[in-house]
């Protein structure tokens, strides 16, 4: 059996709602242009580095918290779309692997639903890396511990589907399977179970560490993860006066609630949804990696949360809109004053996305 950690975490989660397979390490913060330099030039991989999170202005959160109260009770509705789908369709125990970090508010919320139908489920959350992989760690202690045929992947929403390309190509080395990944919206057509294929303003994808447990995104550098570690990530403790992640989850548990209580109709997500939404994710990509000359697609960050987290945590080029009034890209509005980013308004451009990032060239 696998030698695992002595000491598991929940972030700032009860421990009933996730336990994180990862390794709290403390690495050095690096800025974004030196991070941006390291990861384009090839010097150094993006897992290897982490920038400082820093305390979300007033502003900022006020848009985020109008985001929530009007989005909170679709997401609602989702989560018990979902929680319902997934117990029409899985028989014996359920485990839930949430994709840290995105993955894991949705995670929670569909723990809660499945333990409230009365179904056996775990719920842990793991790191997935593109170019890397899975961590094949966390996966062992798992698949020791739950049968790897209830196993599903959770992650907020895809965007142009890198994550969900590294999850099938590592997940072979578990099973003869293909992994099975849940999301709230799916616009390029990749999951095996979502909600909507809609490029909508989901409230936990426009905040970072704050509403995700307080741990930053997932850490895999040999100076402080070793071969028999989970992947790493850094507590972000000097935001703790800052979270939200409890607050956000019991808000939308709400809702779900509601939702199951009147039965509300299974999440359905045929073929031909999967079909028709890769289509046109690939044309929107290919339509701006031509325009902007775009040789590694990896610079294109698509749809409204990895636009908004592009902004965060990279050195944007342009921000492509569908709109300049849509309330649901306010918070992309107010990062691109406040961070002076050129950005135009081209919606058949990038359909089905509401929102492009491009990451600057250096």
């Amino acid at each position: 059996m696998l030698k695992t950690q002595s000491k598991f975490i929940s972030g700032t989660y009860p421990s009933t709602d996730v336990t994180f397979l990862l390794k709290i390490v403390t690495l050095e913060a690096i800025d974004n242009a030196s991070k941006e330099a390291a990861i384009q030039s090839g010097l150094r991989h993006y897992s290897e580095m982490i920038s400082f999170e820093s305390v979300p202005e007033a502003g900022y959160m006020a848009i985020f918290y109008e985001a929530m109260s009007v989005g909170a009770a679709r997401m609602g509705r989702e989560v018990a779309a979902l929680a319902r789908s997934i117990s029409n369709q899985m028989n014996g125990p359920i485990t839930l692997a949430s994709l840290v970090r995105a993955g894991v508010p949705l995670g929670v919320l569909l723990k809660r639903a499945l333990s409230r139908m009365g179904k056996d489920v775990q719920h842990f959350g793991i790191s997935v890396i593109r170019d890397r992989g899975i961590d094949s760690n966390a996966m062992r202690h798992i698949i020791e511990r739950r049968p790897i045929e209830g196993l599903l992947f959770v992650d907020g929403w895809t965007g142009k589907g890198a994550i969900a390309t590294e999850l099938e190509r590592s997940f072979h080395s578990f099973s003869a399977q293909p992994p099975k990944l849940v999301v709230l919206s799916d616009p390029c057509g990749r999951a095996w179970l979502a909600a909507s294929g809609e490029d909508w303003l989901i409230p936990s994808g426009i905040l970072g560490s704050t509403v995700s447990g307080l741990i930053s995104r997932s850490i895999l550098n040999e100076e402080v993860t070793g071969p028999e570690d989970f992947h790493g990530t850094v507590r972000w403790d000097h935001l703790m006066s800052h979270d939200i992640s409890a607050v956000f989850v019991d808000s939308v548990w709400t809702h779900a609630v509601t939702a199951l209580d009147r039965n509300i109709d299974l999440a359905q997500w045929t073929i031909n949804d999967r079909s028709s939404h890769q289509r046109r994710s690939r044309q929107a990509i290919n339509r701006i990696a031509a325009e902007f000359a775009v040789e590694n697609t990896n610079r294109i960050k698509p749809g409204i949360a990895e636009a908004t987290r592009a902004i965060l945590r990279r050195m944007p080029q342009i921000v492509l809109l569908s709109s300049g009034e849509d309330a649901e890209l306010a918070a992309l509005r107010h990062l691109i004053r406040e961070k002076n980013v050129q950005f135009q308004v081209v919606p058949k451009k990038i359909q089905p996305y509401r929102a492009i990032t491009l990451i600057r060239k250096v």
